[in-house]
């Protein structure tokens, strides 16, 4: 089995961030989006990785091949962002009529992996929302089998939402009908939507059932960023913080990287800060900061900070990018 993962999108709606850094790299709990999904299918047994790169490619290529040296990993890239679509169609020389897990590149979740690897059917993750109209959504009947899809109905008839994940074994219908519906010109909100061929698979006679995913953690806003890092920290973080830093106070859950200073501070909770930053004379809870940032006399919550970003001054909430200096004082 190959697992696909498309990093292509431009992540709009995490600017400033996503101007510098693709959304799959932000950091995230101590780690990134991109390593809690990966890690999760390798821990599963997953070894061959296809990878849909586009915005920011190299940076996604440089950390996968540095990271994940072990596996198995190809490249594709995707130059005119036509939708997820057209995205895993792509793929389809690499993948042959193999089987496949589909892992869009912004979806955490927490479901049984293994019972979706082992099951005889083609599998889609599924959620229950309160507004189901900005995803693709699923009507099932009684024993979990997918009778109905459509991306994004103004007016839904059910509140079960993809989440972004599929296991899929009928993948040359699954290639067809992508190239069906690209040749047709079907578009949903002018995009090559992967929810519109899962539609055409139904309508063919696949056998395509759901699951339900325990908890589905959100990385596309600055405030469910910090929700999400907040959840995940609990899971991946100590539970007591080692506190080797001068002066400080460490009040956990809080990740913090490797060659960091921090001196006379008060980190946490709900705090994860990139490798080799320097925080001095601060306060900082309910955070993100990026890797080689510098934050001196601030007191920080509810903020994403930037990589190599310099911060000086007085009580903020901010959200800022990569590679800036401000002064608060």
């Amino acid at each position: 089995m190959k697992a696909i993962i498309p990093v292509a999108g431009a992540g709009t709606k995490l600017r400033p961030h996503s101007y510098t850094q693709p959304k799959a790299l932000i950091p995230l709990a101590g780690k990134t989006v991109l390593s809690i999904i990966v890690d999760q299918l390798r821990e599963a047994g997953i070894t061959d990785f296809i990878f849909i790169v586009g915005y920011f490619g190299k940076k996604i290529e440089d950390y996968v091949r540095q990271l994940y040296p072990d596996l198995k990993i190809s490249f594709v890239h995707q130059a005119d962002r036509q939708g997820v679509g057209h995205a895993i169609q792509l793929t389809r020389s690499h993948v042959g009529e193999e089987e496949v897990f589909v892992v869009l590149g912004d979806t955490i979740c927490e479901f049984d992996i293994q019972a979706v690897m082992s099951s005889p059917h083609s599998m889609v993750g599924l959620r229950k929302v309160d507004d189901p109209r900005e995803f693709g959504v699923a009507e099932v009947d009684p024993d979990g089998k997918l009778i109905h899809v459509v991306e994004k109905p103004q007016i839904p008839t059910s509140n079960l939402a993809l989440v972004g994940i599929y296991k899929i074994r009928e993948t040359k219908l699954l290639f067809d009908s992508l190239q069906q519906n690209m040749e047709a010109g079907v578009q949903s909100r002018g995009e090559f939507s992967l929810t519109d061929a899962l539609e055409c698979m139904i309508v063919a006679g696949a056998d395509l059932r759901s699951f339900r995913v325990e908890n589905w953690f959100d990385c596309g806003r600055k405030e469910t960023l910090l929700e999400s890092n907040q959840v995940l920290l609990k899971k991946f973080a100590p539970a007591e913080a080692v506190n080797p830093y001068e002066n400080c106070v460490l009040i956990p859950p809080v990740s913090i990287g490797q060659g960091c200073n921090i001196r006379n501070s008060i980190i946490g909770p709900n705090v994860a800060i990139g490798d080799h930053s320097t925080v001095e004379e601060s306060i900082v809870r309910n955070s993100i900061i990026g890797s080689y940032a510098k934050l001196t006399d601030i007191v920080l919550t509810d903020s994403v900070i930037g990589s190599d970003t310099q911060l000086k001054g007085e009580s903020r909430s901010l959200n800022i990018g990569d590679n800036t200096s401000i002064d608060l004082g």
